[in-house]
């Protein structure tokens, strides 16, 4: 007679909400990738905001991560800029990087981040669904950057939207159709690692 208390030992526990070494590892590797490609940035003449490839790597980190790991992933690699290291566009670091024009784009990042990992891991197989999901996250992180910046350089709502979101929209709408291309193909490759 079988013991109905033993428990079958080829069940695999639930590590999701474990904080594993390899789940470790990857949050480090993303935030090392994210310090080395965010600070290559190109400045542009109309504004103070240069095209960096942050939401890129976060776009993308979503896939590899998700949402609650790719979000810690960037807030280590806030706090390392805010520490001094220079890992913000530009290759600058420390608090006035955060306090600047460009501040509100790196905090409205933390909230892009989730909500664009939520739309990915809940809807995986629906491509329209995620980019949408990326769209409103990307609006969410405009919106942030925008009233940051309008409040830093004394513009208005509409003038700090001319020149802080309008010159990057076809470059981010190429982003998001990256992520959405290579994100899928990268949780593929990771989950064969595993």
């Amino acid at each position: 007679m079988k013991n109905s208390t033993t428990t079958n030992i080829t069940e695999k526990p639930n590590t999701s909400n474990r904080l594993t070494t390899q789940r470790l590892v990857l949050i480090a590797l993303v935030t090392a990738i994210t310090c080395i490609l965010a600070p290559l940035s190109i400045p542009i003449p109309v504004s103070p905001v240069p095209i960096s490839l942050t939401n890129l790597v976060l776009l993308i980190s979503v896939y590899v991560l998700g949402w609650k790991d790719a979000a810690v992933s960037y807030i280590v690699y806030l706090l390392l800029g805010a520490a001094g290291l220079p890992v913000f566009s530009g290759f600058a670091g420390g608090p006035a990087k955060i306090a600047g024009p460009t501040g509100g784009y790196l905090l409205g990042f933390i909230f892009m981040t989730i909500l664009a990992g939520i739309f990915v891991e809940r809807f995986l197989e629906n491509r329209f669904l995620i980019v949408t999901g990326m769209i409103l996250a990307t609006v969410i992180a405009y919106i942030f950057g925008t009233a940051w910046l309008a409040f830093q350089m004394d513009l208005s709502f509409t003038a700090a939207l001319s020149i802080g979101v309008l010159p990057y929209l076809p470059g981010d709408t190429a982003k998001i159709v990256l992520a959405v291309l290579t994100g899928p193909v990268l949780k593929s490759r990771l989950k064969n690692i595993r």
